[in-house]
């Protein structure tokens, strides 16, 4: 029986060893030799706005730039508050709801209220 473990992402048993990592070879996915690879997924979960603030579900935040909404003529003003912000995964990391309608943001774009 190998003790290479099976891959955290893919769950496939086809990883190697390479350094000081270990790599799938399904999937490409690589993850250190030493530690746990879930501590290492906790810490992506962390979403900070532009001054490096650690923002979480139901903070209120404003918007320090003006934004253009893709696909409309609505621009998202700068200074504009939002409440009740909800984070989810993904590239544009945080829901909100304005007057202008719902919108998916980055949150390179909020500050902290």
């Amino acid at each position: 029986m190998s003790t290479i473990p099976a891959c955290p992402q893919c769950t496939m048993e086809n990883a190697y060893p390479d350094r000081d990592h270990y790599v799938c070879a399904d999937c490409g996915y690589e993850w250190p030799m030493t530690g746990d690879a879930s501590a290492e997924d906790s810490t992506d979960d962390v979403v900070k706005d532009a001054n490096g603030n650690v923002l979480a579900d139901g903070d209120s935040v404003v918007l320090i730039k003006d934004l253009k909404v893709k696909g409309s003529s609505v621009t998202l003003k700068v200074g504009s508050k939002v409440k009740s912000i909800r984070l989810v995964g993904g590239d544009h990391g945080v829901d909100c709801k304005m007057d202008a309608g719902s919108f998916m943001l980055k949150a390179c774009f909020l500050r902290k209220v």
